[in-house]
């Protein structure tokens, strides 16, 4: 920074990936001085919430121990001081009450001595644009409410995307009857009482949604195409046991086959030192990134059609109480978990009349979409994400979903020109680095993207 200049920084996007960017734009230009910028915070709803973190339910909870959540990579007990007492190392806390931490590490930021001040948006960024043959040319954003306002630089924090729905037949798809985002506010309160209800994916969402509206009386049906359901946690930590080393040369590079060969041998390692394939896998995480960009694009997309499901089930794993009451819904006949795909459907007498593969009818009262965020930007109905790609600002990852970035996770643009000041991290990253959707990886691609785009130039 030179001359006094204000650097404007915006950060679109209010939820977790966003408030962690804010704050730490806060905390490094506190720690340096660095007076010469001004932190603009843009989104609806409350702040550090987003999608995942905006829901109130008690067993709605954190698929990471708390001791796993600090927002602060250097200071790893920063969550469980804060939880004051409230829930130990490996408890598994509500997802609302780690957005409320979220909010007040922001609030916090915003006060220290030097922080920059903190200008918070609720508000809808629509569009941008950035002149091409001006690389130094401020970002100017668009606003719904019709605001124009330009930044140095700008972080895209946009979080999860709503499910897709192709898997859906137009009948069901347009149905009053079929919840096509179970995450909308108010999205249960027109379900039936008295009827049995079909959601469509057997993932996160499913668990959280299967566990909000079973009871006594209903059969809660999903499915899914290979019928998996994430693994749980386990139930006592792993401490005092060996440390399970990755064998050094574990890498990609001779493609995915082999890959896969030695990761299960690894897992296998693990099950014999520990009695459990978890250690295993955990110790792979910080490696996962390099492996994934090592891999050829069609290898990567191979583990995409024929591994990831798998890999999800085991890497995305739920805490130990979820996982008891959702066996004892399946055990005591209010939960019925299985494979399938949805065919057809049909209205029928204020229900639907549902056809999976393999000739299997239900009855439901409703269908509800668990198929999870979806991550084509090419077929998001988002008028910032459509402007991006149909301007060249941006381009879709090759695999995988998001955007192609750089290392740093700016924007790769998708037609020949230099690219703009926009940056990235989170779900947005996922083509790019497989591993980039949990809080530990985003905190710290928060943390490095700060300190990037605080820099001129």
């Amino acid at each position: 920074m030179s001359g006094g200049t204000i650097r404007d920084i915006v950060v679109v996007g209010a939820g977790a990936a966003g408030a962690l960017t804010a704050m730490h734009l806060l905390r490094g230009a506190a720690a340096e001085g660095d007076s010469g910028c001004r932190v603009r915070l843009i989104g609806p709803g409350a702040t550090g919430r987003g999608l995942a973190f905006g829901t109130n339910a008690a067993h709605h909870l954190l698929n990471v121990p708390a001791s796993g959540m600090s927002a602060l990579r250097d200071q790893p007990d920063h969550f469980l001081r804060w939880l004051a007492g409230r829930a130990g190392p490996h408890d598994f806390v509500p997802r609302g009450l780690y957005g409320r931490y979220l909010a007040d590490t922001l609030e916090a930021a915003a006060a220290l001595d030097g922080a920059p001040r903190l200008l918070r948006l609720f508000d809808q960024v629509v569009g941008l644009g950035h002149r091409p043959d001006d690389p130094g040319a401020p970002v100017t954003l668009r606003l719904r409410s019709g605001q124009s306002i330009d930044a140095d630089a700008v972080v895209l924090a946009l979080g999860n995307f709503p499910a897709d729905q192709r898997w859906a037949p137009p009948a069901l798809r347009h149905s009053p009857l079929f919840v096509a985002d179970p995450w909308a506010p108010g999205a249960f309160e027109a379900l039936p009482d008295d009827s049995d209800l079909l959601l469509v994916g057997t993932g996160l969402t499913m668990v959280d949604v299967a566990l909000t509206v079973q009871r006594p009386g209903r059969v809660v049906h999903a499915v899914s195409r290979h019928g998996l359901v994430p693994q749980p946690h386990a139930t006592a930590p792993a401490a005092g046991r060996p440390v399970l080393p990755v064998p050094p040369d574990l890498d990609a590079k001779s493609g995915l086959d082999p890959l896969r060969r030695a990761v299960l041998g690894h897992l296998a390692a693990a099950r014999r030192v520990h009695g459990d394939w978890r250690p295993g896998f955990d110790s792979l995480r910080p490696l996962t990134s390099a492996l994934w960009q090592q891999l050829p694009r069609a290898d990567q997309a191979r583990f995409f059609a024929d591994d990831l499901r798998l890999w999800e089930v085991h890497r995305h794993r739920i805490p130990p109480v979820s996982d008891r009451a959702l066996r004892d819904a399946v055990d005591g006949g209010r939960v019925a978990i299985g494979s399938g795909s949805v065919v057809g459907a049909e209205a029928e007498a204020g229900a639907l009349r549902v056809e999976l593969d393999g000739g299997r009818t239900l009855r439901v009262g409703a269908v509800v979409n668990c198929t999870g965020s979806q991550g084509d930007l090419t077929r998001i109905d988002d008028p910032l994400v459509s402007g991006l790609l149909a301007d060249g600002l941006g381009c879709p990852a090759p695999v995988g979903g998001g955007f192609d970035t750089a290392p740093d996770g700016r924007l790769l643009p998708g037609s020949p020109r230099p690219p703009a000041p926009l940056w990235t991290l989170g779900s947005l990253r996922r083509g790019n680095l497989l591993e980039s959707t949990a809080i530990p990886e985003i905190r710290c691609q928060a943390e490095d993207l700060a300190r990037t785009v605080r820099l001129p130039g």
